[in-house]
């Protein structure tokens, strides 16, 4: 099937071939026809799968066969996205598809002035983006008006429930008016997303990609045991065996992001972090400069494992696993989008061998383990093998003991302990310690403090007066 046959507009149909998009992705062949019919959509797909397009360039066709008179140009279509970076990208997608067509278009985020997002209101759009904190900022001073809003994009939804904006994505759909063409996107469908869902879609089309292969099959997986001193070694030697040019390394904390990208620049790998910490002007440097190739690398963190759309990502590398399983396949689809091929690369140590198992059994895969590197670690591979030794020795007495229930407990034991870890390592790495233990060992002990004694020999009686 070609973009052709989805009757798109001979300016979108232009739009898409500069863009050398060639054939449509199966969520946009899915979601396109309902959504230029104008109904309602609830959306799973992964990342990489090409849903931007799929909602951004029937809700372009649609304000172009309606337009309104001339003069006016009130919001008609509103994009709420979690992420600044996400809504930024999303804003550009608009841009890119609808460069042939009459139409305004702006974002607005927080953590930059808001002087430059008022005069784009003012001069009028018909596409806004934007995030949940200032879009409701700007709504509270009377600079937005969501009245004649037709069409509504909740984009990301189960991230955005995750990050708390679940009470502003409530007021904001109480602004919008009763009769709005809804779309729902969200990567996983949980119940509380059915439930938000069910709040503001009518009788929604349901558009469901791949949901037995959460990761893309385009990608060539590998694993590499190696102990946490010697990730920086092994990741600098892959850079450089392998030519990368166009990396994303992802770390679980700000702190690691930081100091992987010194370590980096000390053997002479360009690399630049983005995270939660960074203001969003220079977050958005560290992307614009890894989009031009003037660096590499881009260390980052889970923040914005949804919100990168970079062309031609070859390598991602799970610097750290992730504590959910999920974000494993949110992280890799950052390569091998839109058809393309890609590797990821994810290194375990010897205390993540559960959370590789986890993302294991997400993705029903049997990650490919690469041994052809100085760094190789048997400790991390064999605790690896317990974990499945000890789980069969489990099932086998549940089976002698008639099926007790006690996988549930396990499971949540498991979680807690990984759960106190990461508090553990956040509290390392934000409270260092002061005193060198060797100095403790060696410091003489406190003498206990003498209580000073009470006047008069023990035992003499108190005068009576």
């Amino acid at each position: 099937m070609s973009f052709s046959d989805l009757y798109l507009l001979p300016a979108l149909l232009r739009a898409v071939e500069d863009l050398g998009y060639e054939e449509p992705t199966p969520i946009q062949i899915q979601a396109i026809p309902p959504l230029l019919d104008g109904q309602d959509l609830l959306g799973c797909a992964q990342t990489g799968t090409g849903k931007t397009a799929a909602f951004a360039l029937p809700i372009l066709q649609r304000l172009e066969e309606r337009p309104l008179p001339s003069g006016e140009r009130p919001i008609r279509a509103l994009i709420l996205s979690p992420t600044r970076e996400l809504a930024a990208q999303i804003d550009e997608s608009f841009h890119a598809y609808g460069r042939y067509l009459d139409f305004r278009h702006a974002v607005i985020f927080g953590g930059v002035s808001q002087v430059p997002q008022e005069r784009a209101l003012r001069r009028g759009i018909d596409v806004l983006t934007a995030t949940p904190g200032r879009l409701l900022d700007l709504l509270s001073q009377g600079l937005i008006d969501l009245s004649r809003v037709e069409y509504f994009v909740l984009d990301e939804a189960d991230r955005m429930l995750d990050m708390g904006f679940i009470h502003d994505v409530k007021r904001v759909l109480r602004e919008l008016p009763p009769r709005t063409q809804n779309l729902l996107f969200s990567a996983t469908l949980p119940a509380s997303i059915a439930e938000l869902g069910s709040s503001f879609l009518r009788h929604p089309v349901s558009v469901e990609v791949s949901p037995e292969a959460p990761t893309v099959e385009a990608i060539d997986q590998l694993l590499m045991y190696v102990e946490r001193p010697d990730k920086r070694r092994l990741l600098a030697h892959l850079l450089d065996r392998d030519r990368v040019d166009r990396a994303i390394v992802f770390t679980r904390t700000k702190h690691g992001a930081n100091r992987l990208v010194k370590q980096l620049d000390r053997v002479g790998v360009r690399a630049a972090a983005i995270h939660g910490n960074k203001s969003q002007g220079a977050r958005q440097r560290a992307l614009q400069a890894f989009k031009d190739g003037a660096i590499d690398v881009l260390v980052a963190t889970d923040l914005a494992a949804r919100g990168l759309d970079v062309d031609d990502v070859t390598h991602v590398f799970n610097y750290d696993l992730p504590n959910e399983p999920q974000v494993y396949v949110h992280r890799i689809g950052r390569t091998g989008r839109a058809g393309r091929s890609g590797i990821a690369i994810a290194f375990c140590d010897t205390t993540e061998a559960e959370l590789l198992r986890d993302i294991e059994r997400l993705t029903g895969l049997i990650l490919p383990v690469d041994t052809d590197h100085p760094w190789h670690s048997d400790g991390a591979m064999e605790m690896r093998g317990e974990l499945d030794r000890s789980r069969g020795r489990r099932s086998r007495g549940q089976q002698r003991g008639g099926g007790s229930n006690r996988s549930g407990g396990r499971g949540r034991r498991d979680r807690q302990g990984r759960e106190e870890a990461t508090r553990s390592e956040r509290r390392e790495t934000k409270r260092p310690t002061r005193t060198d233990p060797a100095e403790a060992v060696l410091r003489p002990p406190r003498r206990k403090r003498r209580r000073p004694r009470r006047r008069g020999a023990p035992g003499t009686p108190r005068s009576e007066g």
